[in-house]
């Protein structure tokens, strides 16, 4: 499914309009119409319902005109107010509130004080409340009015229904400045907008419906809208299918470098991520003083030492045994608890320079490319880096809240400066290509906020690379599983969820992706 930015939906609209003849009122009957079904849905019925339509002077607003006549004429009573005034309604919005007024319909202007007492008794009156202020038209500030109002919607605790996009959300980023909406549903038009998937956005949308209001199909999956949202569909597609006759040799071999003294759970957590995903064969290697303690915690894995500096930490010397080893290997994945040690971080950044096998970078092993990303341009295939924003800003120099305000557009530039697969871990976890494809994940919640979660997705992803798919796909599909089988775990409670449990519930999660 595709998420389009407020400019690629106008770009969408003018296009079914100028290129396809489809005339732009049949677009706004078509949009108005779906938020009435979807209040209908809401409410349960419409007949002797009282709805308060709240609209601007834009198309937003004739969305909300055209959804008062249907709520109407389906038995509900409905009051509407402009923000603003109705000498500056336009086009096709005021072709709709004229057909309002002839209907009998009094649009009421909200301007001064009493006007505003008028909107608060209707609201308080209301079963539901309609948001059709502004949508994808949001600049990023609020007026003075527009705040009011949003304010009244919000402290009305009504139901509340917004058109396209509730109104304070910025539609590409999902950031909020000051004051948004707080939908229970949330109608939007064509494809849903990034800001409704990306937080804070998310948290306002309530239940997101998306309707195509009619739109040509080929406008809605154009090519030159490079960011999708990743779906169940779409990643049954690209999950391995194990033949009747496997064995563990040909279901692949994930190799792992990771751990270090008082890190080893870190080092368990990938290694066993990876098994519970499918990965025929997993070799741990690490520090020779971690042999011990890793082969208590590991029973199906195969645990080989490297040489150490002390505590359990690689050093230099570790270089070339990993490129003897790595030899039977189908991926490479590196970082997880290994510390950040100088002389761990450069034996670090000789194996991935060494490296002639996909890569999985994560953790210490993002901190130990910092300032060196040159080495990710001298290994022969393309490396996968996970970082949460704290690394993310390490690499780019940006802030966390600076990477959090543009996830999708960070995450974007950072894969084609570094032609390089970046999974940028977070509320939601994006994946960005070199060529600018972003993948914004629809799994997850907030029990994965603990630690040794990113340590899990990392040998996820390692595990399904293993298996033969490209690093490109096993990105994609890695975050979902993983996002997944949070969601499994959480139904029984989410709060308490641990890194173990998301690795328990890796088979469930794939065992019933395969059936849906």
């Amino acid at each position: 499914m595709k998420l389009v930015t407020a400019a690629q939906m106008r770009e969408i609209d003018r296009m079914a309009v100028e290129h396809y003849g489809l005339p732009s009122l049949v677009l706004m009957e078509n949009a108005g119409a779906a938020v009435a079904r979807e209040t209908e849905a809401l409410l349960g019925g419409l007949a002797e319902r009282r709805i308060c339509i709240f609209a601007g002077r834009g198309n937003n607003g004739g969305d909300g005109f055209v959804a008062a006549r249907h709520l109407m004429n389906g038995g509900a009573k409905v009051k509407v107010f402009l923000l603003g005034e109705k000498t500056g309604l336009q086009g096709d919005g005021l072709i709709y509130a004229n057909v309002l007024t002839r209907m009998g319909v009094d649009i009421l202007e909200v301007g001064n004080e009493r006007d505003w007492d008028k909107a608060r008794v209707a609201a308080a009156f209301s079963e539901c409340v309609i948001d059709a202020l502004v949508g994808t038209g949001y600049k990023g500030e609020a007026s003075n009015q527009l705040t009011l109002v949003i304010d009244l919607i919000n402290k009305s605790g009504k139901k509340v229904v917004s058109v396209d996009v509730p109104s304070g959300i910025c539609a590409d980023t999902g950031q909020v400045k000051g004051i948004a909406v707080k939908a229970s549903v949330t109608v939007t038009f064509g494809q849903p907008k990034p800001g409704l998937v990306l937080y804070p956005g998310a948290a306002y949308a309530g239940k997101v419906m998306v309707d195509a209001i009619g739109m040509p199909e080929p406008l809605l999956y154009t090519t030159s809208v490079q960011q999708q949202l990743i779906t169940a569909a779409h990643v049954r597609q690209l999950l391995p299918v194990r033949r009747g006759d496997a064995h563990k040799g040909s279901n692949g071999h994930a190799g792992i470098i990771a751990g270090s003294q008082g890190y080893t759970g870190a080092a368990t957590l990938c290694a066993t991520a990876a098994l519970r995903t499918g990965a025929g064969l997993v070799t741990l290697a690490a520090g020779t003083s971690l042999r011990g303690v890793l082969e208590v915690k590991l029973t199906e894995a195969m645990v080989r030492t490297l040489p150490e500096i002390g505590g359990g930490a690689i050093g230099m010397k570790a270089v070339p045994f990993v490129e003897e080893l790595s030899a039977h290997w189908d991926v490479i994945a590196i970082g997880p608890g290994s510390g950040r040690h100088n002389e761990t971080q450069a034996a670090i950044r000789g194996i991935i320079a060494n490296a002639d096998k996909p890569l999985v970078i994560d953790a210490d092993g993002i901190q130990a490319i910092a300032g060196h990303m040159d080495v990710i341009s001298q290994c022969e295939a393309l490396a996968i880096l996970t970082p949460h924003p704290g690394e993310m800003s390490a690499l780019t120099g940006l802030t966390p809240n600076q990477i959090n305000q543009n996830r999708i557009e960070v995450a974007r530039q950072t894969a084609q400066q570094w032609n390089s697969i970046f999974v940028l871990k977070g509320a939601p976890t994006v994946v960005a290509y070199p060529d600018g494809a972003v993948y914004v994940n629809s799994t997850g919640n907030a029990g994965l906020a603990t630690g040794g979660t990113g340590d899990v997705l990392t040998g996820i992803i390692a595990a399904l690379i293993a298996q033969g798919l490209s690093s490109h796909d096993a990105a994609v599909a890695g975050v979902y599983l993983h996002g997944l089988a949070a969601d499994i775990i959480a139904k029984s409670g989410m709060i308490g969820m641990t890194a173990g449990d998301i690795v328990t519930a890796l088979p469930a999660a794939l065992a019933g992706l395969a059936k849906e």
